[in-house]
C-alpha cells in the first residue's frame, strides 16, 4: 500500500500544531486532515474512514484520553497516538495502557513522527495481510492455527490443496518445532475422514515395550499386567486418521508390524492369534533424515516408501523469515489476552533481534519467547529487554557490525543501567547523564526499554 493511500487525522487545539503536522505528513504523501478540538474529531471519525489519529492529549471539551476511548467504540482497528508535554508522558503511557500504539513528546522531532508513524502503518499493513492470509486458509482448509505468508508456506499449502481429498498417506519433514503435527491436523479436518478420529502418538516419547502395546492392543493376559483387553490406537483409528509423529524413532521391530499393517490393512493385538481389518490414512512426521537411517540400518527401505507416497517439507523457521514478525505479533496478541495484558506491539529493535536469531526450536520456541516477554513486561510494547537471554545476545555488542550499532547498544546498556541504579526514576537518570527529560523519554521509546 503506498502512503498516499492512508489517510490520518491531527487533532490539536493549537492550530500552528495542526498545520506543522499536516505540512510534515503531507510531503511524505499521507492524505492529511487536521481539527482543532475531541468533538469534531468524532464527527470525522464516525463519517471518515481514517487510518491513524495524531491527538493531542490535553484539550478543552473532549481531551486525547476520552477521544481514544470513544473512538475506538467506532473503529476498533483504528491507530491512535497521543501527543504530549514531556511533563505528562505518564499519561500518555497510561493512555498505551488503553489502546493507544505510540505516543510523541512535544516539542517534537520530524524524524520521530515520520518514523513512529511509518512504523504503525507498516504495522498495520502486516497485519492487514496476514489477515487475509488467515481467512484465505481458514475458507480453504477451515483452521486459524497455522500463521504465516511467506512463499515457502503458500507452496506447502498448495500441495496440500491437492493431497487432502485423496487416500494417500503423507510423510511429512520438518525440523522440531515447526508445526508439523498442525499440518495433520489441518489435513484430517478437512479431509473426508473429517468425521472420523484422529488420533496422534510420538513414537519417541514411549518405550519401545509401550508403544507396541499402544498402537496394536492387547488381550487379557498377554503379558504380566494385562488384566483386561485394550484396544490399539490403530484400531482405535479405524475410518479415520492415524497420525504417527517422529517416526524416525521407532524401533526396527515395530516398523516391520507397521509394514503389515500398510501392506495387508490388518491389525493383530498382542496376544490375539485373529487379526482384524482396519481402514486408516496414515499421516508420519518425522525430524529425522530417513535416506540416512536407512543406510545406517536404522530404518527400513521398504516402510519409507510405504510412507513416502506423498511428501511435504514445512520449512524452519530460518528460511522464512518474513513470518517472524507475523508469528511474533499473533502470538502477542494470544498471550496478552490469556494473560489480562495490554501489550499490543513489538519494538522494531526487538524485532530486528528476533529477525537476526537462528531459532533452532523454531515456532515452538518463538512461541515461548514471546510468551515470556508478554508476562515479563510492563509497558504496552515488547522490548529487547523482555527477550530471552541468548537472543539479547545475539543481537548485542558482538553481532554490532556498523559505529551506530555499536553505539545504540552501549547506549541502551548506560540508560537500563541507569534505569536499574535509580530504581526507575528517569529525572535521576537525566540528571546523571545530563541529557534534559525529554531526550532521555525518547531514547527510551526508541530502543523499546519497557516503562516501569
Amino acid at each position: 500500500m503506498k502512503a498516499n493511500q492512508y489517510k490520518i487525522l491531527v487533532v490539536d487545539d493549537e492550530r500552528d500544531i495542526c498545520r506543522a503536522l499536516e505540512f510534515l505528513l503531507t510531503r511524505e504523501g499521507y492524505k492529511v486532515v487536521t481539527t482543532y478540538n475531541g468533538e469534531d474529531a468524532l464527527k470525522k471519525i464516525e463519517t471518515d474512514d481514517f487510518d491513524l489519529v495524531i491527538t493531542d492529549l490535553k484539550m478543552e471539551g473532549i481531551d486525547g484520553m476520552e477521544l481514544l476511548d470513544r473512538a475506538f467504540g467506532m473503529n476498533p482497528n483504528l491507530i491512535m497516538i497521543m501527543m504530549t508535554a514531556f511533563a505528562s508522558v505518564e499519561s500518555a503511557v497510561t493512555a498505551m495502557k488503553k489502546g493507544a500504539s505510540d505516543y510523541i513528546v512535544k516539542p517534537f522531532i520530524n524524524e520521530d513522527v515520520k518514523m513512529t508513524v511509518r512504523r504503525l502503518l507498516e504495522h498495520k499493513k502486516v497485519l492487514m495481510e496476514n489477515l487475509v492470509l488467515r481467512q484465505q486458509l481458514s475458507q480453504r482448509f477451515g483452521s486459524r492455527q497455522f500463521v504465516g505468508g511467506s512463499p515457502q508456506i503458500h507452496k506447502v499449502f498448495e500441495v496440500l490443496e491437492k493431497v487432502i481429498p485423496t487416500r494417500s498417506n503423507i510423510l511429512v519433514l520438518g525440523e522440531s518445532g515447526t508445526g508439523k503435527g498442525v499440518i495433520a491436523e489441518i489435513v484430517h479436518s478437512n479431509s473426508q475422514r473429517k468425521d472420523k478420529p484422529f488420533i496422534a502418538i510420538n513414537c519417541s516419547a514411549i518405550p519401545e515395550n509401550l508403544l507396541e502395546s499402544e498402537l496394536f492392543g492387547y488381550r487379557k493376559g498377554a503379558f504380566t499386567g494385562a488384566a483386561a483387553d485394550k484396544k490399539g490406537l490403530i484400531t482405535m483409528a479405524d475410518q479415520g486418521t492415524l497420525f504417527l509423529d517422529e517416526i524416525g524413532d521407532m524401533p526396527m521391530p515395530l516398523q516391520a508390524k507397521l509394514l503389515k499393517v500398510l501392506e495387508t490393512g490388518e491389525v493383530q493385538p498382542l496376544g490375539d492369534t485373529k487379526s482384524f481389518f482396519v481402514d486408516v490414512r496414515l499421516i508420519a512426521a518425522t525430524n529425522k533424515h530417513l535416506e540416512e537411517q536407512i543406510e545406517k540400518g536404522l530404518f527400513r527401505e521398504d516402510l519409507y516408501y510405504r510412507l513416502n507416497v506423498i511428501e511435504v517439507t514445512v520449512p524452519p523457521l530460518r528460511e522464512r523469515k518474513e513470518d517472524i514478525a507475523v508469528l511474533a505479533r499473533h502470538f502477542v496478541e494470544q498471550f496478552s489476552k490469556e494473560n489480562n495484558k495490554t501489550v499490543s506491539d513489538i519494538s522494531d529493535e526487538a524485532l530486528e533481534a528476533l529477525n537476526s536469531y537462528p531459532w533452532p526450536g523454531n515456532i515452538r520456541e518463538l512461541r515461548n519467547v514471546i510468551e515470556r516477554a508478554v508476562v515479563l513486561t510492563n509497558s504496552s510494547r515488547i522490548g529487547v529487554a523482555e527477550l530471552a537471554g541468548k537472543i539479547k545476545e545475539q543481537q548485542g555488542i558482538r553481532g554490532a557490525q556498523t559505529l551506530k550499532d555499536r553505539l545504540e547498544y552501549y547506549e541502551e546498556k548506560i540508560i537500563r543501567d541507569g534505569l536499574r541504579t535509580h530504581d526507575g526514576n528517569k529525572e535521576a537518570v537525566a540528571r546523571e547523564l545530563g541529557v534534559d527529560l525529554a531526550t532521555l523519554y525518547r531514547k527510551i521509546k526508541k530502543l523499546g526499554i519497557a516503562d516501569g
